[in-house]
């Protein structure tokens, strides 16, 4: 035997008696080779089954732990882990585990043997979550420490428009956090402290001074009466007009009239006033707010703003021509929407006369020509007259109760927009149409009683069809009734 061969036999018996003592890793055992940790757990020595055993262990002391989440300005949210839906995605990294050192040739299953006994191996326990519950956590518990720029603006004195200069703020995006939480959930989690430090945002500052010195220009202004209105509805428009005054839309920014007026409750400074409901003048908390809206959609147009959405009411009002409303309901979403469509900020001054004017003006940039002038007129298509009387009778109420309304005849009209130039009409277009509701006059009629008498007459009042007969039955049992709880109360 040569020197070369003697040195193959050599080395193959070195190997040999390596590899012969060895028996942990090889196919014929089913234990996981040393140095290998799933997650925090060591399964070194493990069969299959014992593992499984430890890391359905180790993943549920992990749901039962509590996450805590810093958002902006050091505010703390927790939930537990568990709540978001997390569930073991890998458990085939068991598999994985066990097959370390058991594949390739003797040289590779070697090498890979000894490099894990000297640096050791770490897989992974991975996760998957539910992205809903995850964002809605977020939603709920993290966007309210949101803390939003406060972007420069204008009060308007009577010398002309004061800078207010603005603050930044500290913002989590929603979207953003959500998908940030769900990588520290589905790869990051331990069966300790599990804390997150959420991305937040600087929500830089609208405007400059340079932005705001263009505000000086009247774009548009529009007033309507409310003389006639009774203290609760002047209260209404007031308190609306108070809420929309002041309001500063930077260049494509949108303004929804119900944002800025919501909620209708005593506590936003609302009172019970009449509205418009289903063909019939309603009391409602802020009844009224609707000429604020209207009086605002007037001047806007006249500034040439985009109008987003509009609506007419169901009825005529007595405000402004039939088209030039634009109502506010918050039952069927009625809104009205401008878009600042100019190419710098608009400001818009809102107020109240003691002589019960309700005055919007919107000031901006002005950049339309001086001998360009902006009109609108009302037409009348088609009118609805109103038909029979209507006569609801109603358990609600005693005997003796009728309220009355009017009728109201209803239109199709639209408003048309004419533009002239050094006064010669240069367009003429139609704006928008609308349509209003015919209403009969209307009696709500009380017919709960225990007299039979009483019960015969305000029916056979009824069945005549007449509103005026049905009222003077009403008053007459009313009358009649008051005298009786009179005379009882004298016996007493």
């Amino acid at each position: 035997m040569n020197k070369i061969s003697r040195a193959i036999v050599a080395l193959a018996a070195m190997i040999m008696a390596i590899f012969i003592p060895v028996t942990y890793g090889n196919a014929a055992d089913n234990r996981i080779m040393e140095g290998i940790r799933i997650g925090e757990i060591d399964v070194s020595g493990m069969n299959p089954e014992e593992a499984k055993e430890a890391l359905d262990v180790y993943v549920e002391n992990i749901l039962n732990t509590t996450l805590e989440v810093e958002c902006v300005d050091g505010n703390m949210a927790e939930i537990s882990v568990r709540d978001l839906g997390p569930v073991w995605s890998n458990e085939y990294v068991i598999e994985d585990a066990l097959s370390y050192g058991r594949s390739g040739n003797i040289i590779t299953r070697f090498k890979e043997r000894a490099d894990i006994k000297r640096e050791g191996l770490s897989l992974p326990v991975r996760f998957d979550a539910d992205k809903e519950l995850i964002k809605q956590f977020v939603e709920d518990k993290c966007l309210k420490y949101n803390r939003d720029a406060v972007n420069t603006s204008l009060v308007k004195t009577e010398s002309g428009f004061e800078v207010q200069e603005g603050l930044p703020g500290e913002v989590i995006d929603a979207n953003e956090a959500a998908d940030y939480l769900y990588d520290y959930l589905t790869t990051k989690m331990t069966n300790k402290d599990n804390y997150v430090l959420l991305p937040i945002k600087v929500d830089d500052v609208k405007g400059t001074d340079e932005d705001l010195a263009l505000v000086k220009d009247l774009l548009g202004t529009f007033s309507t009466s409310y003389r006639t209105s009774d203290s609760d509805r002047s209260a209404n428009v007031a308190n609306g007009c108070r809420l929309v005054d002041g309001t500063l839309l930077y260049p494509g920014e949108e303004f929804s009239m119900y944002d800025h007026i919501k909620p209708f409750t005593e506590a936003n400074g609302y009172r019970m006033a009449g509205s418009y409901l289903n063909g019939l003048v309603v009391d409602s908390l802020g009844g009224g707010i609707c000429q604020v809206s209207t009086t605002l959609y007037n001047a806007v147009i006249r500034a040439e703003l985009d109008i987003e959405e509009r609506n007419n009411h169901s009825m005529i009002v007595g405000y402004v021509p039939a088209s030039a409303d634009a109502a506010i309901a918050e039952s069927s979403g009625k809104d009205m929407r401008f878009v600042n469509s100019t190419d710098a900020p608009v400001y818009i001054e809102g107020y109240v006369t003691k002589d019960k004017q309700i005055v919007f003006n919107i000031y901006g940039h002005e950049t339309r020509p001086e001998n360009r002038k902006v009109d609108f007129e009302s037409r009348v298509l088609e009118t609805i007259p109103a038909g029979p009387d209507n006569i609801i009778a109603s358990g609600q109420y005693p005997v003796g109760y009728c309220s009355v309304q009017s009728a109201h005849i209803g239109y199709k009209a639209e408003l048309i927009k004419i533009v002239t130039v050094d006064g010669v009409e240069e367009s003429r277009e139609v704006f928008n149409k609308s349509n209003y509701k015919m209403v009969p006059r209307t009696a709500v009629v009380g017919v709960a009683t225990d007299n039979p008498d009483a019960a015969a007459q305000i029916q056979a009042a009824i069945a005549t069809g007449s509103i005026d007969q049905v009222k003077a039955m009403s008053d007459a049992w009313a009358a009649q009734l008051a005298a009786l709880a009179a005379a009882a109360q004298a016996q007493q």
